[in-house]
């Protein structure tokens, strides 16, 4: 029998393998969660950012991104103008490593243009 052995020293992630072993998910919403997850605490970065790093275009990651919600590990927030610095509409993405209970944003979909250039952060 073989042992494979693998040294981890750095630039590695460790991560909750809940949602890597979830069958309701699917191989691109599993690899597009382990991604975010891989990103330091307090990294920010919009949908354009997502679509930069990786292969996939803007339709196919949102797609994954409203998988993720549908299952439990994203909600979606919508702040106002008077509930923002920038005085504009934003929207605050909240990603869970393990699935939420009960997702409170679970019909909202991502075909909104304005989320292209929103900022998503990694609120785990």
């Amino acid at each position: 029998m073989a042992v494979f052995k693998v040294r981890k020293v750095k630039n590695y992630t460790s991560m909750s393998n809940e949602h890597l072993q979830n069958k309701e998910l699917s191989l691109k919403a599993k690899g597009l969660l382990s991604y975010m997850l891989s990103l330091p605490d307090d990294w920010n970065y919009s949908l354009e950012g997502l679509v930069s790093n990786c292969k996939e275009s803007k339709t196919s990651i949102r797609s994954a991104l409203n998988e993720l919600k549908q299952h439990g590990y994203l909600s979606v927030e919508k702040l106002y103008p008077n509930e923002t610095a920038s005085k504009k509409i934003e929207y605050n993405y909240n990603i869970y490593e393990e699935r939420a209970l009960n997702p409170y944003i679970e019909n909202q979909n991502m075909d909104n243009p304005y989320l292209a250039s929103q900022h998503i952060e990694n609120n785990t």
